[in-house]
C-alpha cells in the first residue's frame, strides 16, 4: 500500500516530461484515426448525393433506397447493441469515464464508433463528426495507456490528450481542441496536462493538415468589422441565443425521452425512424440531410430569402433532434453550429429589413451566432470563441465573439438550463444504474482548483470536512508546491492534488467539486 502510494507520487513528479512524449504518441495515432474517419465521412456525403440522384430516376430505385436505409439502420443497431457506449456523440461517455463513473472498452468502441458514424452519415442523418472524433481520439489515448501499462492517473491525462487530438484533426482547430479538452473534459488547467494536450493537439492537426490542407473549415467572406454602433444588436442576439439554446437542450432531451418511453420500440426500430425520415427528405428536401456544412456555405454566399432561412432552420432543428434522440452514433456539435448560423442569418435579415442593418454585415452575425449558440448549449464559451475563430479564419471579430458568447452564456444560465453534455451524462448514468466502473482499483491522482468565494477559501486544512478515503497529496500555489498540514491555509487559485482509490473516485470527485465551487448564496 505504502509502496504503491509512494510510486504514484514519484511518477507524478515527472509527469510534465513523460506526458509530452506520450502526448506525441497519442496525437500521432489519434490524428491518423480521425483523419481516416473524416475522409470516410466526406466520401459518405458524396456517395449519398450520387445515390439520391440515381434513385430519383425511377420509383423502383427510390423504393430500393428505402430498403437499403432500413438495412443500414439494422447494421447500426447491431453495432450499438454490440457496444452501447457508441450511442450518441460519445462526449458524455468520455466525461463519465473522466470522473470514474463509466468504463469504456477501447477495443470495442473504436471500430464500432468508426463504422457506426460512417453508416449514419451515409444514410443522411443530421449528425456531426466532432463528438465521435473526440471519443475516437480518447479511446486511442486509452489504448496507448493500456499498451504502456500506465496507471489510472496517467490514463486520465491520455484520455484528455486523445480528445484534444480528435477535435483538432476533425476541424483543423488545434487551439479549440486544447481548450475544449481542458474546459469541458478534464475541467482543469494544470501545467502538466496543458503541455501534453497541446503536444497531442498540434501533432494531430499537423497530420490532418498535411493530407487535407490548411484551409479553414468555413470560407466565410467577412467584408468589414462590425462597427460599435451595432453592439446593442449583438447583446440582443446573445439574449436570443441564450433562450433558444435553453430550448434546444430541453427539446433534445425531450425527444430522447420520448424514444425511451416508447416501450414498443427497440434499438433497431428506434434507428429505423431517422433513417426512414432521411429517405423521405432525400427525395423532397435533400438540403436538410447530413452534417449541414453546405447549408452554411449557401447561407453566407447567397442572398437567401427570410422564409427560406426559417424553413431550413426549423427543418434542421427537428431532424437533428430526431436523428440524435434515436441513439445513433453521431454528434450534435457541428449540427448545433449550423443551427446557430441560421439563427444569426435570420436575425440579421430581419435587422436589415426593419432596423437598418447594412446587408454586408449578415455574415458577421452568422459567425457570431454560431459561437453564441454553442456557448448557450454546451456552456463552454472559451471553446466557442476559439473554435469559431479557427474554423472561419477570421481574426477581426474577437471582441464581438466574446460579447455574444458571454451574453448567451449568462442568459442560458439564468434560465437554469444545464449544459447539454452534463444532462446527457446524467441520463446515461441513470440508465447504467450509477455504479462505479470497478469495485476495486488503482490509486488515482486528481487536481481541483479552489475558486474565489468557495467554502475552502481562507480555510485551514484541518477545518475542512474532506471526503472519506481521500488523501491530500499537495497544494500547488503558482510555481510553489506545498505539503499540506493541518494549519495550512487555502487560498483562491490553489490547486489541490488528491489521491484516492479508483473505486472511490466518482464520490470523491463530486464532493471535491462542491467544496471548491464558488458559493452562490
Amino acid at each position: 500500500m505504502k509502496g504503491e502510494t509512494a510510486g504514484t507520487i514519484r511518477r507524478a513528479e515527472r509527469f510534465q516530461i513523460i506526458l509530452i512524449g506520450e502526448g506525441l504518441i497519442v496525437g500521432g495515432i489519434a490524428g491518423l484515426v480521425v483523419l481516416l474517419y473524416r475522409i470516410l465521412l466526406e466520401s459518405a456525403g458524396e456517395w449519398l448525393n450520387k445515390i439520391l440522384a440515381y434513385a430519383k430516376e425511377s420509383t423502383f430505385r427510390m423504393a430500393g433506397w428505402f430498403v437499403v436505409l432500413m438495412f443500414l439502420a439494422w447494421v447500426t443497431a447491431k453495432l450499438v447493441t454490440f457496444e452501447p457506449m457508441i450511442s450518441g456523440s460519445g462526449i458524455p461517455q468520455l466525461e463519465g469515464e473522466m470522473t470514474g463513473k463509466l468504463e469504456q472498452k477501447w477495443w470495442r468502441v473504436l471500430p464500432a464508433k468508426f463504422f457506426g458514424g460512417f453508416l449514419c452519415l451515409l444514410g443522411g442523418l443530421a449528425l456531426g463528426r466532432e463528438g465521435p472524433s473526440i471519443q475516437l481520439g480518447a479511446m486511442v489515448g486509452k489504448s496507448v495507456s493500456n499498451g504502456l501499462d500506465r496507471g489510472k492517473t496517467e490514463e486520465k491525462f491520455l484520455l484528455t490528450c486523445g480528445a484534444s487530438a480528435g477535435l483538432a484533426a476533425a476541424f483543423h482547430a488545434p487551439l479549440a481542441g486544447v481548450m475544449f479538452s481542458l474546459e469541458e473534459v478534464h475541467k482543469n488547467f494544470s501545467v502538466s496536462v496543458l503541455v501534453s494536450v497541446m503536444t497531442a493537439s498540434l501533432t494531430a492537426d499537423f497530420i490532418s493538415s498535411t493530407v487535407i490542407g490548411t484551409e479553414s473549415v468555413f470560407q466565410f467572406q467577412i467584408i468589414k468589422v462590425l462597427p460599435p454602433e451595432y453592439y446593442g444588436m449583438i447583446v440582443g442576439l446573445g439574449i436570443l441565443l441564450g433562450v433558444l439554446g435553453a430550448f434546444y437542450n430541453w427539446f433534445t432531451l425531450k425527444v430522447q425521452e420520448l424514444y425511451n418511453k416508447a416501450s414498443f420500440l427497440n434499438t433497431t426500430t428506434k434507428l429505423m425512424i431517422p433513417f426512414f425520415c432521411a429517405g423521405i427528405l432525400g427525395f423532397t428536401v435533400p438540403e436538410l440531410l447530413g452534417s449541414g456544412h453546405a447549408l452554411l456555405e449557401y447561407l453566407t454566399a447567397k442572398d437567401v430569402m427570410l422564409k427560406v432561412v426559417f424553413f431550413i432552420l426549423i427543418g434542421r432543428f427537428i431532424f437533428s433532434a430526431v436523428s440524435f434522440g434515436s441513439g445513433a452514433p453521431g454528434g450534435i456539435f457541428f449540427p448545433l453550429l449550423v443551427l446557430g448560423g441560421f439563427i444569426g442569418g435570420a436575425f440579421a435579415t430581419v435587422a436589415v429589413q426593419y432596423f437598418g442593418l447594412d446587408i454586408i454585415f449578415i455574415n458577421n452575425f452568422v459567425v457570431l451566432a454560431m459561437a453564441g449558440y454553442f456557448s448557450a448549449i454546451v456552456r463552454a464559451p472559451l471553446t466557442g470563441i476559439i473554435l469559431i475563430y479557427e474554423m472561419t479564419g477570421s481574426t477581426s471579430q474577437m471582441l464581438s465573439l466574446s460579447i455574444v458568447s458571454i451574453t448567451s452564456y449568462v442568459a442560458a444560465t439564468l434560465l437554469r438550463s444545464k449544459p447539454i453534455y452534463e444532462s446527457l451524462l446524467e441520463r446515461l448514468l441513470i440508465k447504467q444504474g450509477q455504479k462505479p466502473a470497478q469495485e476495486r482499483g488503482q490509486k488515482v491522482l486528481a487536481n481541483f482548483t479552489v475558486q474565489e468565494g468557495s467554502g475552502l477559501t481562507d480555510a485551514a486544512v484541518s477545518e475542512v470536512a474532506w471526503p472519506e478515503n481521500c488523501l491530500l497529496v499537495a497544494i500547488q500555489r503558482g510555481s510553489e508546491e506545498i505539503i499540506p498540514r493541518g494549519r495550512t491555509k487555502l487560498f483562491a487559485g490553489d490547486v489541490i492534488v488528491t489521491m484516492t482509490d479508483e473505486r472511490d473516485m466518482a464520490r470523491v470527485y463530486d464532493k471535491m467539486t462542491v467544496l471548491c465551487k464558488e458559493m452562490t448564496g
